[in-house]
């Protein structure tokens, strides 16, 4: 899969300094605090290509992607979509372009309406953007899609309900469902967590084929790194709300710059009769409170290799480039390893 961009040159998603902060209050009349979910991102996605969200539970990534859609509202910052602006649009004025962007949940079986037959399923969001004369025709290109997405032949599924349907066969069809409007960016968020390890990978080329078939742009948000690396032109690694990671997949999970990219792929198991027996690397603790984060380098007190700057009186490093050998090939790392504190950083 190859990355392009538009015909202006533009990106088709343009996030800038983007933050979604949620408030919460500490147990029954206890005092408030705020939950800084995503914390300052700006990243860009071009058309075309895949750009992978990865890190651990509660870095932010899911938060991200639905900040995208405008499915959570942006606490500051702004998002662009196909050029422009969309992150004051009220409901009515974001209704047109919801065609445009569609999700796809992790959870299949949670995704689709027990009480509704697979082919209204699908049809339905041709009413709602009235893409279809009457129902008829509606059902008719629902039939069509999920044909494409290989619930074939459709017919004999148009009138049965999900719980009649495995989990693989219910992930296609939410995938049908996102795809019938015709959207140019997907943001799916684990799209095969839920699904049997034999299932999975016919899911995931099945996307990868739309892809090509239909010029998608996904946003793919996963803790797998082996799914990354296959579906992934672009991988940006979060971590407490931010990216601290950012360039092409095959260089950031073969040659991670930042020590906390390193630690994740240091977890993944792997078969190497020659390392039996061998201690592994373990990142020490969780992510913290993320209403309570850390000063100086947020990775910093799960850091091997922090150093002074890094320490809560030091600042909290922001991306800078790293250039690695061959064309294209910059990546973007937010470490004081790479990229150390001016004079001026600190003032």
């Amino acid at each position: 899969m190859s990355g392009t961009t538009r015909r202006n040159g533009s990106p088709l998603v343009a996030i800038s300094d983007l933050e979604v902060h949620f408030p919460i209050r500490r147990g029954f009349g206890g005092r408030k605090a705020v939950v800084r979910a995503v914390d300052g991102v700006s990243l860009e996605v071009l058309a075309g290509e895949t750009l992978g969200l990865v890190g651990e539970s509660g870095s932010g990534k899911t938060t991200l992607g639905r900040a995208m859609l405008r499915l959570v509202e942006p606490t500051a910052g702004r998002v662009e979509f196909e050029g422009r602006d969309i992150t004051g649009l009220d409901e009515k004025q974001l209704r047109p372009l919801r065609r445009r962007m569609q999700p796809v949940f992790q959870d299949p079986h949670a995704a689709l309406n027990p009480a509704m037959t697979i082919g209204d399923a699908v049809a339905h969001p041709l009413l709602i953007q009235r893409l279809a004369p009457d129902r008829a025709a509606a059902r008719a290109q629902a039939a069509a899609m999920l044909e494409r997405v290989g619930i074939a032949p459709a017919g004999p599924f148009l009138d049965r309900y999900p719980e009649d349907l495995s989990g693989g066969q219910k992930q296609r069809i939410v995938l049908a469902r996102a795809l019938v409007t015709g959207p140019s960016l997907v943001v799916a968020d684990e799209p095969v967590a839920m699904l049997d390890m034999s299932v999975r990978a016919l899911v995931l080329d099945l996307m990868a084929g739309l892809q090509r078939e239909l010029g998608l742009t996904y946003v793919l948000i996963t803790h797998d790194l082996a799914t990354a690396r296959l579906l992934c032109d672009r991988v940006a690694v979060m971590y407490l709300g931010r990216v601290v990671e950012i360039g092409p997949a095959d260089r950031v999970l073969t040659e991670p710059r930042h020590p906390y990219t390193r630690a994740l792929l240091d977890a993944v198991p792997r078969v190497d009769p020659a390392a039996a027996g061998r201690a592994r690397p373990v990142l020490p603790g969780e992510v913290p409170d993320a209403t309570r984060i850390p000063g100086g380098c947020r990775f910093h007190p799960r850091c091997p290799e922090a150093f002074a700057p890094c320490g809560p009186d030091g600042i909290d490093p922001a991306l800078g480039t790293v250039t690695a050998a061959g064309p294209g090939r910059t990546v973007e790392v937010a470490c004081h390893l790479w990229n150390p504190p001016t004079p001026s950083d600190r003032s």
